[in-house]
């Protein structure tokens, strides 16, 4: 006898000679919490779409600001700022004269761009390191100095002249008083700066002497091994701002237009290269706006950190899953002093316990010093205070022996204050 399982009902296609149709089941594959993959990503795109967005954001600022460098800036003393503070308009008329500028900012572009029969101009010397000084002074250009420090100034003269610091208002008018072609141009000056000195019987040219010095002058020019070292004590020669004042610009043209080539040097305050040789600084290979784009993605991960982190919320009280008792705990930390020998500090547990105690119960206060406690407890007692004060505050026992002597008198003298 054989038998044979019936095979299961189906419901695709309809019955034959009826007019209907038996519609099929469908049945798409779910996970358990009833998401599909499709809709879990399209919640999570929801909930990223904005940081994502605002990163795009930034990225294209960053590069767009990266890629389009604005043809001006606002450095003081730069050729390529046309603000008050800049000498944009001395730089023009240079280049309209046919000299060659080239800006830089590092000392080591300076010293690879300033060779034999170009002009190198040095606006600002307060940031410059003692090695990038020397660097500057031994390439083969003429220089200009504007507003030098004294370690620049004596360098590049070889001692011959130095900062004279006569401090001028800038109100009265000088007169060249020097053969001097560019100052005998000039003609007149303003100076609100330190002014300079000569240094003994130095072979150098000083212009426009100070009214009430005639020693110091605001324009230096020193001529040694074919080299021609000029210095001016104000940058009013140059800025904007000021250059067509008195014989400012005559100046500017004639000291900085005497070669077909010039480099302006405006160093930026965190350059530390020396020159072109040798081992640089990996940083200085960095492009100039790494740190501004650095500092904006710091800050989108400081907001996204922010904005998805965890915050701190109530404290929640949970039961213990074991309750120790007090004298578990007492017996188990007297264990632990006794294998580690630690008589000192069981001495000074007991001590202190005793001490909080006996002023709680002689009514001290917990600001109380020792000597305020050791009367009270003498007093309470009639024990002298000597022993009290050896009791509560000696020096720590020698052995076992001398702890549990230590610590029946405490409980002596505790059960004498509690009975008194």
């Amino acid at each position: 006898m054989s038998t044979t399982t019936p095979a299961p009902p189906t419901t695709a296609g309809p019955t034959a000679g009826s007019g209907s149709r038996t519609p099929t089941t469908a049945y798409v594959p779910v996970v358990g919490d009833g998401t599909t993959g499709a809709s879990r990503a399209r919640t999570r795109w929801r909930r990223a779409r904005w940081p994502v967005a605002v990163l795009a954001a930034l990225l294209a600022l960053a590069g767009l600001s990266a890629i389009a460098r604005p043809a001006t800036s606002s450095t003081p003393l730069a050729p390529d700022n046309p603000g008050p503070g800049g000498a944009r308009a001395v730089a023009e008329v240079l280049g309209a004269r046919g000299v060659d500028v080239t800006y830089v900012r590092t000392v080591a572009d300076a010293v690879a761009a300033a060779d034999g029969g170009s002009t190198l101009l040095v606006t600002e010397s307060i940031y410059l390191l003692d090695e990038q000084v020397d660097a500057l002074v031994a390439t083969p250009a003429d220089l200009v100095l504007v507003s030098p420090t004294e370690l620049m100034l004596s360098t590049a003269t070889g001692g011959a002249a130095e900062l004279a610091y006569d401090w001028s208002d800038g109100t009265t008018t000088r007169s060249a008083r020097c053969d001097d072609p560019a100052a005998q141009t000039a003609g007149a000056l303003r100076s609100d700066g330190v002014g300079f000195r000569l240094a003994g019987t130095a072979d150098a040219t000083l212009c426009f002497p100070s009214p009430g010095s005639p020693q110091v002058g605001a324009y230096l020019v020193h001529e040694t091994d074919g080299r021609t070292v000029r210095a001016l004590d104000t940058e009013a020669v140059l800025r904007n701002d000021s250059v067509t004042e008195d014989g400012n610009a005559a100046l500017a043209l004639w000291s900085l237009g005497a070669d077909e080539r010039l480099v302006w040097l405006v160093q930026d305050p965190f350059d530390v290269s020396v020159s072109g040789e040798g081992e640089e600084d990996p940083a200085l290979a960095l492009p100039p706006w790494t740190g501004v784009v650095g500092l904006q993605l710091l800050v989108v991960v400081l907001a996204v950190a922010l904005w998805r982190g965890r915050r701190l919320g109530p404290l929640v009280t949970e039961d213990l899953p074991v309750v120790v008792r007090a004298s578990e705990t007492t017996r188990g930390r007297g264990r632990l002093y006794r294998r580690a020998g630690s008589r000192g500090h069981a001495a000074a547990g007991l001590r202190a316990s005793t001490a909080d105690r006996l002023a709680a119960r002689l009514g001290l206060p917990r600001s109380a010093d020792a000597a305020s406690l050791v009367d009270a407890v003498a007093r309470a007692t009639d024990r002298p205070t000597d022993h009290v004060a050896h009791l509560l505050y000696g020096p720590p026992p020698s052995d076992d022996a001398a702890l549990l002597e230590l610590a029946r008198h405490l409980d002596q003298i505790e059960s004498e204050v509690y009975h008194s």
